[in-house]
């Protein structure tokens, strides 16, 4: 294994060149991907359809073709699930990446195209490797074993009985990996990809745990059962001395930080490493470049060109849009991507702020919309108001006002959960038929949270507290923000707001 390291190390490094070049290079780069992205789509139907032919520079892109969400796209989206070709993009699309849903739908489907997975999700992973090792040159990174969890496939909803499949971009990446990343990792393929969480967690823990796993990669969510589960079975005090070897942890999709304690209980080393990765069904955004800072590198030969909206003008009705090279530091901005999947104009819902333009650096500074995802579940306020609802029709209530956030892991055999603040003005015929009915609707409409609940494996029933009349207009005058557009803030990734109103009902 000692020689396969040296060999993979040696490899890796390669990619270090073209890393630096789009580094130096940022603008120039950027305006090829926006050329070949043209090209490919000028003869497809939302090609033809926005004049993708007569687009030469920038400006006219941005004068022709739409700013779109989800919703924008779905059409599309939706006749390319049902088996017609060269709506979006100019090769077939086999794969759809499942997200969490919109408002009008359970789940959302992104199109995953081979380029996108060769020139995007696959080389993210390769350069995640590169920069480590050049990082860390005296890692043993592959000379163990790579533990990577992954989601589940389904078959394409739209056309089940089509070839096309979908499924969370984890695994749909898993099933298409070359051979020899099939062989550094573990579990076995058919074991990732089992739909059955609790199954899966038990299978995945026996296989594993006598590997000699020296890295991870997934969402710490499904990481922290996986390694709490692995500790029960071998009896064990912490993961060390299971896998004495470990050393890096790639993490994303969630903020890292409420975890960072958690993981020290599990891994006490002050030797252990952690990576950020910002990999979302939509591609592959940055990576943590720099041992020493938790700034994100903006990934730029990717087949994705970016756009952005400054959120000082994201209510706007013709919001302002601009390109890479208009962005500046310290603004907060709505990121906005065309890529290789066949995705044009669209608002992914992440903000960032960049905090460098040689090379271009940023942080994930949050969403556009109010949202909870604490755990992988991205629970957006359309959620949370549909499973209000109707939880509140279901037990003739009204509702007057309702906040909530996560309950964090707070050591290595808590779990997670969500903790509501509920005022009424007409209360439930039943307080604990609507509790549960809350948590069941918000089940069927996201599929992400419902995969988190399943048996209380990541996510318990949620904590809910029925607010006495009055509270939240007593909070909101306590904070200066009573009347005129101020609103109680209706979920937060922080338990600051949370915080703040328990102490006052206690």
């Amino acid at each position: 294994m000692e020689v396969l390291n040296t060999f993979m190390t040696w490899i890796f490094k390669n990619r270090l060149g073209q890393i630096e070049n789009f580094k130096k290079n940022p603008i120039e780069v950027q305006q090829t991907i926006f050329k070949e992205l043209i090209e490919a789509g000028k003869r497809t139907e939302f090609g033809k359809k926005f004049g993708f032919a007569s687009i030469k520079k920038y400006q006219d892109f941005s004068d022709q073709v739409p700013v779109n969400d989800y919703e924008g796209l779905k059409p599309y989206i939706d006749k390319t699930m049902t088996g017609t070709q060269n709506v979006i993009w100019n090769t077939d699309i086999e794969w759809f990446a499942k997200s969490s849903g919109t408002t009008s739908s359970r789940s959302k489907y992104i199109p995953v195209t081979t380029e996108s997975l060769e020139e995007c999700h696959y080389k993210g992973g390769k350069d995640m490797l590169s920069l480590y090792v050049a990082n860390y040159p005296d890692s043993k990174l592959f000379a163990g074993k790579s533990l990577t969890i992954g989601g589940t496939l389904e078959k394409n909803p739209l056309n089940p009985q089509g070839t096309a499949r979908a499924g969370d971009i984890s695994a749909v990446i898993m099933q298409n990996l070359p051979i020899w990343a099939q062989f550094v990792r573990t579990p076995s393929l058919e074991t990732a990809l089992m739909s059955e969480w609790e199954a899966k967690i038990e299978k995945m823990a026996l296989e594993t745990m006598d590997e000699d796993v020296t890295c991870i990669a997934g969402v710490p969510t499904w990481t922290i059962v996986l390694l709490q589960r692995i500790l029960e079975l071998k009896k064990a005090n912490h993961i060390l001395e299971v896998w004495p070897n470990l050393e890096i942890f790639f993490h994303g999709a969630v903020a890292f930080g409420p975890y960072r304690s958690l993981f020290k209980e599990l891994i006490p080393s002050e030797k252990m490493r952690y990576m950020e990765t910002y990999n979302a069904s939509e591609g592959f955004f940055g990576l943590q470049d720099q041992k020493d800072s938790d700034e994100l590198l903006l990934l730029l030969d990717y087949g994705i060109f970016y756009e952005f909206i400054p959120m000082e003008d994201w209510l706007s009705e013709n919001p302002k849009v601009i390109p890479l090279w208009e962005v500046e530091v310290d603004t907060n901005y709505a990121m906005v991507i065309s890529t290789n999947g066949g995705l044009w104009r669209y608002k992914i819902g992440d903000t960032v702020r960049f905090t460098s333009t040689s090379p271009y650096r940023f942080r994930i500074s949050g969403r556009t919309k109010h949202f909870i995802n604490a755990f992988g579940e991205e629970v957006i306020v359309e959620n949370a108001e549909k499973a209000i609802q109707y939880a509140a029709e279901h037990t003739h209530a009204t509702i007057a006002n309702f906040t909530a956030a996560p309950v964090y892991f707070e050591n290595s055999s808590a779990k997670g959960a969500h903790e509501w603040i509920i005022e009424f003005q007409k209360e439930p015929s039943d307080k604990a038929k609507f509790d549960a009915l809350l948590d069941q609707h918000l089940r069927e409409i996201n599929s992400d949270y419902d995969a988190k609940r399943y048996k209380d494996l990541a996510l318990v029933a949620p904590i809910i507290h029925h607010a006495p009349t009055g509270l939240f207009e007593q909070w909101m005058g306590k904070r200066g923000k009573l009347g005129g557009q101020h609103k109680v803030p209706r979920l937060s990734n922080s338990r600051d707001y949370l915080e703040e109103i328990l102490g006052m009902m206690s």
